[in-house]
């Protein structure tokens, strides 16, 4: 649209009369981040905008409107549930519900103790067995897992890091003994730990050999398992340590950079390597502000794979991701409306143009889900899906003058974050200088204050109370009986193993981690072995050390 003198005029009337109208709500109109809202977006707003170098098609450069020519007209989303407690079996038996119920891929979710590359037997796992996720501490507890799954049917999605390439050795093992075809294998392991060492914490060792393990992942995957992605960068986790939603995109780009220029370090070609990095986004409770992140992760990534690094196949240019609904979102007060959250938060996904989605469970914050909260978080993606005719058309908001202007305003910002990124020399510097975790620690803060004088309203926890309020929603329980259950599964494992085959191959890990031999088939070789997780984790500890935090003020 021409914007001349009479739309400007037109503009100016229209606000002198709705200044003079004296209807104005007592609010903060900022979105969730606290950024300001204009009253109304008008051609003036998106003026700089060209089509075609900015937006474009589906399917084609710079993908803010999606990566594929016909997106949900072509193929849904996966709907992709994240699940996984107590004993093995608990969650082989939770993954035949979900699939049986129409759930088109799994998504594992793992213990602490797991998460931190320890066995169910290790002093600092008492307590913890199977009570946040599964507990797998070897490839017999890998093999119950997924028992009765054919791994060539499903795609799998696995979130771990630290551990994880031990972990995926599991995946493969299991593979490899049900004859399973590598090439055949689909799914994501996230193994993204620059983002622990920015938000979530569940660190091994130091930020350098912890590159080397997931650059040895993507060596070795994309030849041997070529149609796995060796990792899902993770906004998720740096979006509930409290970031704003451009924090979120700014931090888990920067990420995705750094194992790009880890991947060229290495000699790796990036069209090679490139379109098997996924990434994994959080969806809060700011409707157009998820919406317009999405979009703008999608343009940035293009445009930097194209220009500096130099990608020439369209598929690296791609940003394909995971969503999942808030969790730092839901409430244990009137959990029943976190039903309602779920689904719009869902839906913002869903018009970003994600490739997979979790919704979560309306009682997640008081324990595990029951399996009648899981159906109901299942059945809010097939709604959606089947029901509201958002699948329809492709990026219906495109052109909206509000989500466009938001788009824009969310790239700017995140370039904003790569220069200061890049005055400490990159992510890892930036990570040792403490500079984003104090960044996501002032944006907690503030938000945490607006909810506290209301200027933000979460609707059941500072408004809308109900006092003395009664939680009808059945509990599911993890029994000790787990934990006693898994220690007695890993005793029987360390007897019946063969001793110097387990000895051989760990004494085989120690010295390809010294000597910078890919690590991958050192893993594969000690699951087949029955070495557990624990025991190959602290054969790399006496190599690489522990990484300690440093103090951020």
């Amino acid at each position: 649209m021409k914007i001349g003198e009479d739309f400007r005029k037109a503009v100016g009337e229209w606000s002198r009369k709705a200044q003079s109208s004296g209807r104005l709500r007592e609010a903060k109109f900022t979105t969730v981040s606290g950024e300001p809202i204009e009253t109304l977006y008008t051609p003036e707003d998106v003026q700089d905008i060209n089509y075609l170098a900015d937006i474009g098609f589906p399917g084609e450069f710079p993908y803010t409107r999606g990566i594929h020519h016909s997106m949900y007209r072509g193929k849904l989303w996966t709907m992709r549930q994240f699940a996984g407690f107590g004993t093995p079996e608990d969650t082989n038996e939770r993954y035949h519900y979900l699939l049986e119920h129409g759930q088109t891929g799994l998504s594992v979710a793992f213990d602490l103790p797991t998460l931190m590359g320890r066995d169910a037997d290790d002093l600092q796992s008492e307590g913890e067995v199977g009570i946040c996720g599964v507990a797998v501490s070897s490839l017999a507890d890998m093999e119950v897992l997924f028992k009765g799954i054919n791994l060539e049917d499903i795609s799998t999605s696995m979130t771990i890091n630290a551990p994880s390439a031990m972990v995926m050795a599991f995946y493969l093992g299991v593979a490899q003994n049900h004859g399973f075809d590598f090439k055949k294998l689909r799914g994501t392991i996230q193994a993204d730990i620059l983002k622990e060492y920015i938000a979530q914490k569940e660190w091994i060792y130091p930020p350098e050999p912890s590159m080397r393990i997931i650059i040895d992942m993507f060596e070795y995957m994309n030849k041997e398992v070529p149609q796995w992605n060796p990792i899902s960068v993770s906004g998720y986790h740096i979006r509930e340590a409290g970031s704003t939603a451009a924090q979120e995109l700014a931090f888990t780009l920067a990420d995705g950079f750094a194992y790009v220029e880890a991947g060229v370090a290495r000699g790796l070609d990036v069209d090679e390597f490139v379109p098997r990095i996924s990434f994994f986004f959080n969806s809060h409770n700011d409707f157009f502000e998820e919406i317009a992140k999405f979009r703008a992760a999608r343009r940035i990534w293009a445009k930097r794979m194209r220009t500096k690094y130099g990608a020439k196949n369209p598929r690296s240019w791609m940003l394909r991701f995971h969503t999942q609904t808030a969790g730092c979102s839901l409430t244990a007060q009137q959990p029943e409306n976190n039903i309602v959250r779920t689904a719009y938060q869902a839906l913002a996904g869903v018009l970003g143009g994600t490739q997979s989605l979790h919704t979560n469970s309306m009682d997640e914050t008081l324990a595990l889900p029951s399996e009648k909260a899981v159906k109901i978080a299942l059945r809010t993606q097939q709604i959606l899906a089947y029901e509201t005719g958002v699948a329809n058309t492709i990026d219906p908001l495109a052109g909206s003058y509000f989500v466009e202007a938001l788009t824009n305003k969310m790239e700017q910002e995140a370039e904003q974050y790569f220069e200061k990124i890049d005055t400490f020399g990159g992510v890892i510097p930036a990570i040792e200088e403490g500079f984003f975790q104090r960044e996501i620690a002032e944006a907690a803060y503030r938000y945490q204050r607006e909810l506290d004088v209301k200027d933000k309203i979460i609707v059941g926890m500072n408004d809308f109370v109900e006092e003395d309020e009664q939680i009808e929603i059945p509990i599911l329980e993890i029994s000790p009986e787990v934990e006693i259950k898994q220690r007695k599964r890993l005793a029987e494992v360390r007897q019946s193993r063969n001793r110097e085959q387990v000895e051989r191959t760990l004494n085989e890990l120690h010295r390809a981690a010294e000597d910078g031999t890919n690590l991958m088939p050192k893993f594969l070789a000690c699951t087949q072995a029955y070495v557990t997780l624990g025991e190959m984790c602290n054969a790399l500890v006496e190599v690489f050390g522990v990484y300690e935090e440093p103090a951020v003020f």
